[in-house]
């Protein structure tokens, strides 16, 4: 999944700057019941971009599940080529309702299937196509997993919503004027079939080498003209007016910028008109023009399709929780990705993480210390009812606290009822008026009144949560204005204390083969198992660094001292060591960064066409080689690029002779830093291993690499 680097300008929205202020309607924010409203004929003017209708209801969702599942969860790939046999798509025991109650469990309100891939496989019986579900075995051809799906959503309560990808490797048409009309056919019959659609995705990733009915070729488009974005979101609009689309110019939702779960500090939801870029997208920009905010998509597993490899590895509920503050507690809307297996179901362990998750959040906002609280206002506009600082407790997303048009740096003041126990902050503006609030602080007193700050951040928008580093008690709580663009408008104020929710220890090996556990925190101890099997409490204890010199796979948990309670399991997956390693032959200097087990350690190399990056690795010995392993460099210079392709050499003589016996390439690599596992077509033989670059996914002249591995389980 990944995205265009730049794009055109986007359309201003309507909506904004108009002085009509829509209210939210009717639905649930986080811990925040919303009440239902109707529109205000007058009131204050709006500050700048506003969102639109569509926009607000999409705010209040907060986080929803991408589901992706398609013919590359059946032949172990990132990307399909386009030239896979659609009988190669055979669920064994796909069952939506379990895959929508994983999402339900998990606290999320809507999810996007991926309908069609970059390899144009369609996951449901399209006209327009014979590659697609209705040709492979499941249910004989008359399934449809995306009505399935839809039908899932509908019983369960969620929303629904369609990933359709611009890209399309199987089709002979795409780049040229033909595959535009059988794009915008594949879109309505999305688009008609399966009732209410919320949300509509495009993926930024168009154009390269691909099938192409036969073809086999690399075609380059550019991609604002060639799809004619305005024109498709329009199209969008016209038979799903409540649908918000995702990412290219025109649309109502940009991209975070990463696939980490990790919005900026802050992340604000308007845009210029500007280029966009990765880092911009991230923040947003303060006093855009545009209301283009930001959807932060994460897998729970290093890739975004189910790989066996990966299982015992998807995130933990502590780890999702994290993210959770990092995306929805910044103002983004969470997209969180569940992987099928092969039987079309969410593996058991994943389903377990993401309930724990949803368990955390639901216990979370089920107590607010600030519900029976006195307020104080330092500042109230003139219609001193309507606007009051008692507002911000009500639970109405219609109803706030503003104070006088000429007061920018407010104050207001909770007197708790009691001293209260507490770890998050919840802040929450008034969309429809803008975004107003530039720097707050949240200052605590005790019963003597003594005041001290604990929180000086930028930005509100639509929810603020800051997890505070440990719990604080108070009796008093004041929220206090530093800056703002206009007078403030606040429509929620809420405490609340978080469970504890403990992270496996960190599993970490050397080039010797010494592993190490690290607990994330001081005081806990360690146990671990080496034989695949779950760690309890009386499995060996963790003392000092061992060693694994040949592989294996170290499961691992953390266990607090106070309470006994064990953090879920850790698992990490060795190969051989790499202290007999050493570089014979490389296209820049310091390679050996290639072999050192770190990750911030980088190999830099000039790439062309003409003169690929090389590497060349002796074993020391001969073995059997399955695949290779490489971590893309996270800390890489500017003007550096990740490889986008790949060609393997294997053999006993040093100088790998003759043409290459394995070719490929690194998909999303770009966008998803996770390692690249590439598997070969057979296991090849040999003491030396090379391997060919010869382009960046940028187009960039050099390339950079942080570590490569070997798989020969």
């Amino acid at each position: 999944m990944t995205r265009e680097k730049l794009m055109d300008r986007p359309n201003r929205h309507p909506i904004a700057n108009r002085r009509e202020t829509l209210l939210l309607a009717a639905g649930t924010a986080g811990g925040m019941a919303l009440s239902g409203c109707t529109t205000r004929p007058s009131g204050p003017e709006a500050y700048g971009a506003t969102p639109s209708p569509r926009q607000q209801a999409w705010h209040r969702m907060e986080q929803n599940a991408f589901v992706h599942f398609t013919i590359n969860t059946f032949t172990d790939r990132e990307w399909g080529y386009g030239d896979e046999d659609p009988k190669l798509f055979n669920p064994t025991d796909f069952d939506a309702d379990q895959i929508v109650a994983v999402a339900k469990s998990a606290n999320l309100r809507g999810l996007i299937v991926t309908a069609k891939h970059h390899d144009g496989f369609c996951l449901w019986p399209s006209a327009f196509t014979e590659h697609s579900v209705k040709n492979s075995p499941y249910k004989d051809g008359k399934g449809d997993i995306v009505g399935e799906l839809a039908q899932a959503c509908k019983r369960a309560g969620l929303k629904f919503g369609v990933y359709l990808s611009p890209w399309d490797r199987n089709h002979p048409d795409y780049g040229r004027p033909a595959y535009l009309v059988y794009f915008r056919n594949q879109l309505r019959e999305l688009l008609t079939r399966y009732g209410a659609i919320f949300e509509v995705w495009f993926d930024g990733a168009n154009g390269g080498d691909g099938y192409y009915g036969g073809a086999r070729e690399v075609r380059k488009i550019d991609a604002v003209p060639y799809y004619d974005w305005p024109s498709i979101i329009a199209y969008v609009h016209a038979l799903q007016p409540e649908a918000c689309t995702f990412d290219p110019k025109g649309a109502d939702l940009r991209w975070v910028g990463n696939e980490e779960g990790e919005a900026g500090d802050p992340c604000w939801a308007t845009m210029d008109d500007g280029p966009f870029t990765p880092e911009k997208g991230n923040s947003g920009v303060r006093g855009g023009a545009v209301w283009w905010p930001a959807e932060a998509d994460v897998s729970t597993r290093h890739g975004w399709f189910w790989h066996p490899h990966e299982d015992g590895e998807s995130r933990t509920a502590a780890n999702l929780m994290k993210i959770y503050f990092d995306t929805v507690g910044r103002s983004t809307v969470l997209l969180l990705n569940f992987s099928p297996d092969t039987r079309g179901r969410v593996t058991d362990e994943d389903a377990d993480k993401a309930r724990r998750f949803g368990d955390a959040v639901r216990a979370m906002y089920r107590v607010d210390h600030a519900a029976a609280a006195r307020v104080t206002a330092s500042s109230v506009d003139r219609d001193t009812v309507r606007y009051a600082g008692a507002n911000v407790l009500d639970g109405r997303a219609d109803s706030f606290w503003m104070a006088d048009e000429a007061a920018h740096t407010p104050t207001l003041t909770l007197a708790l009822a009691g001293a209260k126990t507490f770890d998050v902050v919840r802040l929450a503006e008034h969309l429809p008026l803008g975004l107003r609030v530039d720097r707050f602080a949240i200052d605590i007193a005790q019963a003597d009144g003594a005041w001290r700050t604990i929180i000086e951040k930028r930005g509100i928008g639509a929810q603020r949560l800051i997890r505070l580093p440990a719990p604080v008690t108070a009796s008093q709580v004041r929220l206090r204005v530093v800056a703002a663009a206009a007078a403030p408008a606040i429509t929620q104020v809420a405490l609340y204390r978080q469970p504890v929710l403990l992270d496996p220890p960190a599993i970490l090996r050397d080039a010797q083969g010494m592993v190490t556990l690290v607990a994330d925190t001081p005081g806990q101890s360690l146990a671990y198992t080496l034989d695949g099997a779950v760690p309890t409490a009386r499995a060996a204890r963790y003392t000092a660094p061992f060693a694994l010199p040949d592989g294996g796979t170290v499961r691992a948990i953390a266990i607090d001292a106070a309470s006994g309670r064990a953090s879920e399991a850790g698992s990490r997956s060795f190969d051989l060591r790499k202290s007999d390693w050493r570089i014979v032959d490389a296209s820049a200097l310091e390679a050996e960064r290639l072999i050192d087990e770190n990750n911030r350690t980088d190999w830099i190399s000039p790439v062309t066409e003409d003169a690929p990056a090389h590497v060349t690795i002796d074993f020391g010995r001969s073995v059997t080689v399955r695949g290779f392993v490489l971590k893309p460099a996270w800390h890489a210079p500017q003007g550096a690029g990740d490889p986008s392709r790949w060609s393997v050499r294997v053999g006993d003589a040093a100088d790998l002779a003759g043409a290459a016996v394995e070719t490929g390439e690194f998909s999303n690599i770009a966008a998803n830093q996770a390692p690249q596992r590439l598997s070969f077509s057979r296991p090849r033989s040999g003491r030396y291993l090379r391997i060919d670059f010869p382009r960046t996914a940028g187009g960039e002249v050099r390339l950079a690499i942080a570590e490569l591995g070997v798989i020969t389980r």
